[in-house]
This record gives structure tokens, sequence and C-alpha cells, in this order.
């Protein structure tokens, strides 16, 4: 809608000042030249109430201005004697509780809200003598401090904690006679239930909470700060404490001259650049401040479109990758047996002799390749394009295969798109969120705190189907543990009940939905008998599920890896799709389905057509008219028939029909099912080429290892799990010769003979959207800075954040359609011998394997190994303890791990995160090469193992003080009130009471 037109005029100091109606006054002031004080207020976080600087008069009436909303005929009296009194009273109860040391503080860039305002307000000196509080500064976290001495207890870390991120760890006691914040029932950060998110962090208006990569790096004096624990802290406090003895005399002007000066400074050496998240698929977007090649910290801004301020742990401090000494830098050729290092153009040209040789012996289709869903669209659209255009075969695809394919197939079976069909908005608007086989608290972290953020703040309902008690299952109101891969029974029981007792939605279905005859018919085999019998569970809980989905005026149902990965993966994700039509929640806001994207950029690598039967846009290969659009715009002839998708490739590797495979930013040779005998087809490969930033294990079976840049070292697009496009930047040059994966492919495109001149991914965007009717209105410049599209973009250049908010859907006769599935049995069933049943999954400090995150010092601390998780009863029935290592075997190998004992999961059910890049604690070695009959994704989920016991008395693999064995403390937020009734806190104008301890 039309920002102007929703607008209102109001007064501000006799001036008027037009602004939107329910914008709070801070909000509403920005950006008119009206400068309005506060500290405690951030947008995101709305009014704390807690630093008494934005006083203001309406109707004669003292009020915080922070709480004030616009409305019609709201007059709003800033400058007036009460209200000047008050604020700058308010003001100098915070400097009263704030060391300011400015010019060697880390913080001082233009950004501490509590600076800023003491300068902004002409705060002439201090008025309440500074007094240190009675607590040591906490530097138990490997990312951050706290330092309650220069803590002023505005309370934003605490709302963010609460009420944003919805970890419930900070509060502020205010029963104490020097009130400070606390971690859970006061203990040290490290031992609380932080999760290292950073949302206080980010937060904070001063120095009490900071990054450590920021402390004593962060200006040209900050190595004398006493925030920084070296040789210098003692000279810098007695520096500190001379200046602050001439503060008496001076006053803070000439003090805080120096400081911007020394704020100046910095701003020639720091550099802030937006960049996007590459780590899983929500899309975070922020700033990195550096200076040369050093990250001192990660800024998200409000104005990100996916995740605002917030950020999980790898996207906040999960960043040691950039610089590790493990880096490739140089390309590896193999010789002899073993890898030497070789220039560009050696390796370029050895690239191109091979590939050419196998393609004239075996013909093109001999050769294989697989893009990377961690590169940008442009890469993955060169991928494409090198495969098709200069190789002349469509054996091209992406890790979808292992994880999306079936998610993406079952939309495209019901509605048409492939994809989510709304925006994080509309889960956080649902009444209703279904959530299946989804561990959302670890593996989507940020759209978590929206999913917890709307259950606290505004009632949403959340209904969870898992195997594991999982945070998001713990905060349910409704848990269900159905039996392993039987989550398609109990979905279509639920829909069948629904349907005979009249009360499915006949009005959508019969204007917008087709094939209904044949899907009720299906649903024959489904009652609720069958469903109690094989899902496990009991008819009350069937009985509260049907209740649940039809008091629900609006529903969501988001699902990930626990539906796809198996061999029924598609049906049942089609399932819950058929489910979502019957009762109406498709097209309107707060409804749809929501496949949770795994990589970061795994939808675009599908989305630019890193598929063997697919264009970029999703046009079919085997559509002439659009095959002929390819072909004119690349000047060549392109094959017609489907490729191979990556589990084929391995098949066909075997036969010995497949010769040489080129692999982007895949660790294949760990992350593909039955590794090792992904592994064994490796070694029959007459050629392989691996792109990379380190030498992982499918390196190892490589012939050229080409040193490949991570995302803050280029420029290019990612698309989020929402289908939102984003702009990321340049944060740092390419460290030593490894260079971005779009250049590498212009390279060896050129080296085989094509013309490719790309100069700058831009280039390469605009020639995909000409050619891809779902871009074609996607533009490289519309995404500057913080802005973003979603697909599919109109030509006119707009998005469409709910794909069929118009009641059309994506298919010729623009109706949706019924799509009925058949159960069948999982395979790798357990069994006498092989006894249990193995789960696996994300974990949250780590992403997959560790290719990444295990460059991060901090990450490691937190979580240093693998595990098993098993249960309390199975652990005793087995006689093994947390520490104890086992070995776990199943059908077609086995891995040494050690046990953590935990009620997350029951029985005979196991849990084991895919951390782990050695053969010997990777669990692909255990499952199994079955696969999901519609898709290939393999059938990760289904796995059957037994266990040994090799020693009982270990090192528990998680610390006893790991966030989870920790309990919040769930609180409303800051509780303002409780300051205010405080025996010493006075009402500004009021003078603060002496000795107060605020």
């Amino acid at each position: 809608m039309d920002d102007v037109a929703e607008q209102i005029e109001i007064t501000v100091d006799g001036q008027a000042v037009r602004a939107r109606p329910g914008q709070l006054l801070p909000e509403a002031l920005e950006g008119t030249g009206i400068y309005l004080p506060h500290v405690c207020y951030h947008p995101s976080l709305g009014p704390l109430q807690t630093c008494d600087t934005c006083f203001v008069e309406i109707d004669g009436n003292l009020v915080r201005g922070c709480s004030v909303a616009v409305k019609p005929g709201l007059d709003v009296t800033i400058e007036s004697d009460t209200a000047h009194a008050a604020r700058h009273e308010g003001i100098d109860r915070i400097a009263s509780n704030h060391d300011l040391y400015c010019s060697v503080c880390d913080n001082n860039n233009g950004n501490c809200d509590v600076h800023n305002a003491v300068r902004d307000m002409a705060v002439p000196g201090q008025h309440y003598e500074y007094r240190g509080k009675p607590y040591e500064k906490d530097y138990s976290n490997p990312f951050y401090i706290y330092d309650p001495d220069q803590c002023i207890l505005c309370g934003r870390c605490v709302e963010a904690c609460q009420n944003l991120q919805v970890n419930e760890t900070l509060s502020i006691d205010w029963s104490r006679d020097r009130p400070r914040v606390i971690w859970d029932d006061d203990v040290p950060i490290e031992d609380s239930s932080c999760v290292s998110c950073g949302h206080c962090v980010t937060v904070c208006p001063c120095n009490a909470l900071m990054e450590t990569s920021m402390i004593g790096n962060a200006g040209p004096m900050t190595g004398l700060s006493p925030q920084a624990r070296g040789r210098f802290q003692q000279l810098g406090r007695s520096a500190i404490d001379l200046v602050k003895a001439a503060e008496h005399t001076t006053g803070f002007g000439p003090i805080f001259a120096v400081s911007e000066v020394d704020a100046a400074m910095r701003e020639t050496e720091l550099k802030r650049t937006k960049t996007v998240c590459t780590y899983c698929g929500v899309g975070c977007s922020f700033e990195m401040w550096t200076r040369d090649r050093e990250l001192l910290k990660v800024q998200p801004q409000p104005e990100a479109p996916a995740n605002g301020i917030s950020t999980c742990i790898k996207g906040k401090f999960g960043w040691g990758h950039i610089n590790s000494e493990h880096r490739l830098t140089k390309p590896l050729i193999r010789d002899n047996g073993a890898f030497r290092e070789a220039e560009w153009d050696e390796a370029y040209a050895l690239i191109a002799r091979r590939f050419n040789e196998i393609r004239d012996a075996h013909g093109a289709d001999a050769l294989a390749f697989i893009a990377s869903s961690k590169c940008s669209n442009e890469e993955g659209y060169l991928m494409q394009k090198f495969a098709r255009a200069v190789m002349g075969t469509n054996n091209i695809d992406n890790c979808s295969r292992y994880c999306q394919a079936p998610a993406t197939e079952s939309l495209w079976r019901t509605v048409g798109y492939g994809a989510d069909t709304g925006s994080i908005a509309d889960l956080e608007a649902a009444e209703l969120l279904i959530i299946v086989g989804s561990n959302t608290a670890e593996s989507h972290p940020v759209i978590a705190t929206r999913l917890k953020r709307a259950k606290k703040l505004r009632g949403q309902t959340h209904l969870v189907a898992d195997l594991r008690k999982n945070e998001m299952a713990q905060r349910a109101d409704m848990f269900v543990k159905p039996e392993p891969g039987t989550d398609m029974i109990w979905l279509n029981a639920v829909a069948k009940t629904i349907i005979e007792m009249g009360r499915a939605d006949d009005a959508f279905i019969q204007k917008n939905v087709e094939h209904y005859d044949d899907y009720v018919k299906s649903l024959e085999p489904f009652t609720m008998e069958f469903a109690e019998q094989r899902c496990g569970l009991s008819r009350d809980e069937l009985d509260r599920m049907v209740d649940m989905v039809l008091e629900a005026n609006t529903i969501c149902g988001i699902w990930a890896m626990g539906v796809t990965q198996h061999t029924m993966g598609a049906d049942t994700a089609t399932a819950l799709c058929n489910l979502l039509l019957v009762t109406g929640n498709f097209g309107k806001f707060g409804t749809g389905g929501y496949p949770m994207r795994g990589h970061n950029n795994v939808q675009g690598a599908s989305d630019m057509g890193c598929m063997p039967d697919r264009f970029p846009g999703y046009d079919f290969i085997s559509d002439d008219t659009v095959r002929v659009r390819y072909e004119d715009a690349w000047g060549v002839e392109l094959p017609t028939g489907k490729g191979l998708n990556n589990h084929e490739m391995v098949t066909t590797i075997h036969d010995g029909d497949l010769k040489s495979l080129y692999v982007v930013g895949e660790d294949m040779g760990i992350v593909d099912s039955d590794a090792l005998h992904v592994q064994s087809a490796f070694e029959k490969l007459d050629f392989m080429v691996v792109q990379d930033m380190f030498f992982s294990r499918t390196c190892e079976y490589a012939d050229v290892v080409l040193p490949a840049s991570p995302s803050v070292e280029k420029e290019g697009t990612f698309i989020n799990t929402e289908r939102r496009i984003q702009r990321l930047y340049e944060v740092f040059p390419p460290l030593g010769d490894s260079r971005p994966d779009w250049r590498i492919h212009t390279e060896l495109a050129r080296a085989m003979g094509a013309d490719w001149q790309y100069s700058h991914p831009s280039e390469i965007f605009h020639e995909m959207a000409s050619l891809a009717d779902m871009f074609a209105g996607a533009h490289y410049d519309a995404l500057q800075g913080f802005n973003s599209q979603q697909w599919p973009v109109a030509a006119d250049g707009t998005s469409q954040a709910n794909l069929y908010s118009d009641g059309q859907f994506h298919f010729d006769s623009g109706r949706a359609r019924f799509h009925p599935v058949h159960w069948n049995e999982p395979t790798d069933q357990p069994d006498d011998e092989f006894d249990l049943h193995l789960n696996n999954g994300r974990l949250l400090e780590h992403f997959h394997e560790g290719n990444l995150t295990d460059e991060t010092a901090g990450i490691v601390f937190k979580i240093e190994r693998s595990f098993v998780e098993v249960s309390p009863e199975l652990a005793a029935e087995r006689g093994v303890k947390a520490g104890s290592i086992v070995r776990l075997v199943s059908r077609r190998g086995a891995i040494k791990v050690s046990v953590e004992v935990t009620d997350r999961v029951q029985g005979k059910q196991m849990y084991m995160p895919m951390h782990g890049k050695k053969n010997i604690e990777a669990i692909n070695v255990l499952t199994s090469f079955e696969s999901d009959k519609d898709t290939d994704t393999p059938a990760y989920k289904e796995l059957a193992v037994k266990m040994e016991v090799l020693s009982v008395d270990g090192h528990p693999p998680l610390k006893a003080n790991n966030q989870r064995n920790a309990t919040p403390n769930p609180v409303s937020g800051v509780q303002v009130n409780q300051k205010w009734q405080r025996d010493d806190y006075k009402r500004p104008p009021k003078a603060r009471p002496v000795d107060s301890g605020l």
C-alpha cells in the first residue's frame, strides 16, 4: 500500500508532522528533523520504558514518548521545561550507570546509543557520580562478554531474548541492591540456556554486551580498554581514571570531542558490507564489520527482509572458515598418486583436455556435473549452462536431491509451483502450525524465533509430529511421536475423518481443486483404526489432531527432512498438501505449505536449472519452444534427453557408463547415502574434478582440485526458502589464489573454447532473467542494499509474496489438484539383529558435516565431536552412560561414536547429528542407497542398526553445562514495573534518591 496515502497529520511543538497511524513516536519522528532522545527504544523491540530519556507532554501530562502511538489529533510537546527536565534526569541516571570511556571503547563507532544520547542532549557533565557495580565481568562465553559496570539496565537484551529470540534466558533481577541482567537463575553465561544467537549483543545500546572479536580491535586505542584481557588493561584503566579526573573540571564536551575524532578515524579503516548468510535456507542478511581481513562483528539490521535483527550462533559467530589456515588457495593436480600445487592455466588445460577426450571417446553423457547449493544463483546458472551448452549433456544436479526434491514434487503435484507458497510472515500469522519432521529450532533457528514469538505473544497453536522431543516439540500445544516413516498414514486419516464429518471446505474445493473424487476414494484404507495400529498413536491423539485442524481458520504446514528423506518422501509431503487443500488452507494470508529449505541457496540452485530435466525457472528441457529459446541465446544445439540425477550418477559410475564427474561445493563422498558405496564409485572414475574451499573427503578422489572462494569473497544473489532473491557483496578479496566460482566457470568454459566474457555476476543474472519467464522482471539493481524480490517476478518488476493469493494455481486450468497417494512399508526395518532405529539430522551449533563450522574455535568449544543420543531406558538396558563409546553397525557399515543419554529420544529410537567428516564417525557410512520412489532422494531416515559397547567410561560428548541441560527462565520481558516499584526509584523529573541502586 501507499505509505503516503496512509499518513495523517499530527502536531509536534506546534509543527505539523505527517506520520502513519499506530506508529510509535520515535519511529514517526525519525527523519523529520525533530529530535526525540531515546535509549531503550529499539524499532525491532518496541517501547520498554526503562531509560526515562524520551519524556514528552501530551494534553498537559508527562509521558514516555516511546509508548505514544500516532493517532488523529495527537498534539505532542517536546520542548517544555518539564519534559526537558525529565529527559535530562533520565540521561543523568544512565550516565551514573555507565563508565563513559569512549575513545578506548570498541563500540565508539557511531552506533553507541548511550554515547550519542549524551552527546546530542548536550549533557554538560557527570551529574550523579558513577559507581561501579559489585559484579565481575563474564567472559565465560567464547563469543561475547557481559560487563555489568557498563550496563544501564535498559532491558533491550532481555526483551530480545525473551520475546524476539524466545530462548527465555535473560532477565533483570530488580530485587537486588544493585540490579543486573542475569542468565537463567543467575549463572555464568556458559552455564546457562544461552544458545549464542547474538540477539542480546546486537541490540545492546553500549558496550555492556560485546563480541569478543571486537574487544581491543575496533579502534586505534581500544587495546587500552578495560574489557580487553591483556597486559594493557591496567594501563588503560589508569588512563581512563586520569581522564575522568579531568572530566569533573572540563565536563563532557572536550572529552567527547576527542571521542568524535577517534570515531571519525575509525571510519577510514572500518568497513561495513552487506552480505547474506551462507548457512541454512532462512536467508538472513546483515552487515559485516571488518578491518583489513579481520571480521570484527556481524551486525543485522531491522530492514533485513527475512530476519530483521535476528541471527543464530552460526550466522552471528560462525565465520572462522573465512581466514582458516586450512583453506585451499592454489589448484591441486594429482601426480603419481599425490597432489601438487599448480597454476590455474595448467589446471584448466588439463581439465579441458580430459573432458574432451572422454566426450570424444564415450559421448557427452559420459560426463556429469554437480552444482552447489552454497554457491550463488549466477554460479548455479553457469554450472548448468556449462553442462548443457559447453559439454552437451543434461547430467546436471544439485544437493536438493538429498533433501528437498520430494517437497518440491509434492507442491508441483498439488498447487503447481515447487516452493514455499507464501512468506515467513504467513507462518507468523497462521492460527495453527502443523510441523512434521522439522527440527526447526536447530535447523532453521531464525524462523523458529518467529514461530516461538507468535506462540508466546499471540497464542499461535503448534501441532508437532516428530520422533524426537526437540525444542519445538517441547513447546508445542500437542506433540505426537508416530512410528518411523508413518506420517502419511495419520495425515490421510485426519483428512479422511474431516471429509466424513462433512467438515471439508466444500466451497473452496468446488471452486479451486480438481480430482476430489479420486482423492476421496484413495483415502479408504486410511482409517483411524489403521492409524492407531501402524502409527502407534492413540485414538484420543488422533481425535485431538482433527479438532485442532477444524478449530483453526488459517493453517500452515511445515515439513523438512524428517518427511522427505524416506522412500515415500514425496507421497508423505503430498498427503500434507492434500490436507491443506481439504481445509481450504491455500491462497490466503497465513496459510500454505512450507518445506524448510536446507542450504542457503538450495532453492536457488534448482531455480537456476541445476536439474537433469529443467532449465532455469523450471521450464522442461523437453519443451521444444523453450529449448529453442536457449539455443538461440547460447548459440548451440542443446541435448533433449533427461539427464542423470546425482543418485543415478553413482549407479551409472558403477555400471561403467559414467566416466567423469565435476563436483562443486558438495562433499558428496560423505553426504550421499551409503557413503562407502559412493566412495567406491569415485574410485572407478576416469577423471574427477572437485571445486571447493577445503580439502574435503570428496577431494581425496579427485584428479584436479580447484580452490573456490566463500560467499563473502564474491558478489551475486541467493534465493531463500520463501523465494526471496537477495544480493550479497564482496566483504573480502579472495584469499590467496582462490577464485569465485563464477569466475572459475567462465575461465574453464573459455579453456573449452566457449566465448564466455562475463566480467561481473550482474551480467549473468540479467542473462538468466531474460530467458526464464519466472524471473522476467528481476533486476540486479533492484536488489541493492537490503532490497529483495520474491519470485515469480512479473515483467514490471512486481513480486508475488503469496503465490496463490489471486485464486489462481500454477496449472493451465488455474485450479489446484488433489493427488492420491498410497502406502508402502519403509525399507531397512529393525529386526532381531539390527534392533534399533537410528534417526539423524542437524545440530544447532554445527552445519552438517562441519566443513565450515569446524573452522570456528568457539563452535568447536561448544561441541567438539559428534555423538548418538540414547534414551535413559535403552542406556540402562545396554549398560551405557554419557561418554560411553559404542560401535553402531548397519547392514552396510559401522562407525564409532560417543553416547549422550537424554530423554529427547525414547525407547529404541536413537538420534545422531550429521556432524562428522571421517568414515569412522559419519552417519552415511550406515545409511542405505534406497531412495524415494519418485525423486531418488535417499531414505536417510530409514535406518536400522545394532549397538556394540566398546567402553563404558568416557568423556561425555556434551559438557555438563551445555545449554541443552540448562533450565531457561521465561518471563514476560523487562518487567519495568518492578523497577518503578522500587523504593529507590522516583519518576523523573524528580531527582534520583541518594544511594539509589538504579
